[in-house]
């Protein structure tokens, strides 16, 4: 049993789990915090905890599936709030717990400039120094590094600011997260292959025309399908302005297989 009352560790037969924290695009939504990921597999008797991306309200959903005290490592896909800004809350809770604060500082793997990014965001008058809590480290594309069992793959994806999908490798299983993106050539790399795909979905084909932000259910559908040996294809990152069931028409037209929508508090062994 976790450290969570409830939480089983990863299922014998499986090599990890991937619970979805929350799933809402751009904001929190009415079922859903934003964008947060966490990624769990068992390695030589311990359990190991990567969260991908902690968005607005996804720290206070979190806490039904694990204590955030002990994760592991945080992947930043980018610097928008609904994918980085409840770390504030999390700096927080490792600052000031009445069981003491956290005795190491906790990895944060993000784009350049995370520090001040979060101080700004965490800071009233001035800037405020998180670095206390977390010890951060710059993403490189195609840079691989390792978080106990999981091997990591950062890919540099289409997005207005500086963003990255991640491909988590653990044994023969293959988890790849789009982030935000619209479509690109790097997700070939980053999708082929996998026996999951979590691909952005926050636009709507007829509906948004701009460019180089988001994928539609289509565009999703597309690039998956291009990366060839894709195994399932989830859709994620849907505003609560979007009908879900539009996004996965959008991307059944082209996906050959069912197309799965991300939930919140859905847990999924691979």
């Amino acid at each position: 049993m976790s450290a969570v009352d409830g939480v089983q560790p990863v299922a014998h037969g499986h090599f990890l789990t991937l619970t979805i924290v929350g799933c809402a695009g751009s904001f929190p939504g009415p079922d859903s915090p934003a964008s947060c990921y966490l990624v769990a597999a068992e390695h030589e008797g311990r359990r190991w905890q990567v969260l991908m991306d902690l968005g607005g309200g996804a720290l206070g959903a979190l806490q039904r599936h694990t204590d955030p005290m002990s994760l592991d490592a945080v992947l930043l896909s980018h610097l928008h709030p609904d994918h980085c800004l409840d770390l504030t809350g999390l700096h927080v809770m490792r600052s000031h717990h009445p069981d003491g604060a956290a005795h190491e500082r906790l990895d944060v793997y993000a784009p350049s400039g995370a520090a001040e990014r979060l101080g700004r965001a965490y800071g009233v008058e001035e800037p405020s120094d998180v670095q206390d809590s977390y010890r951060f480290h710059v993403l490189s594309d195609r840079r691989a590094f390792r978080v106990g069992p999981l091997s990591i793959l950062p890919v540099a994806v289409r997005h207005p600011v500086e963003a990255f999908g991640f491909r988590v490798e653990c044994g023969p299983v293959t988890l790849a997260y789009t982030g935000d993106t619209d479509s690109c050539e790097a997700l070939g790399p980053l999708m082929h292959g996998a026996d999951l795909v979590l691909a952005d979905s926050a636009f709507v084909g007829g509906r948004d025309s701009a460019r180089g932000v988001h994928l539609t259910g289509r565009r999703a559908a597309e690039a998956a399908v291009a990366a060839g040996g894709v195994g399932r294809l989830m859709l994620t990152h849907m505003p609560s302005w979007n009908d879900p069931e539009v996004c996965r028409a959008e991307a059944a037209e082209v996906w050959p297989g069912t197309v799965e929508l991300a939930r919140g508090n859905e847990r999924i062994a691979l």
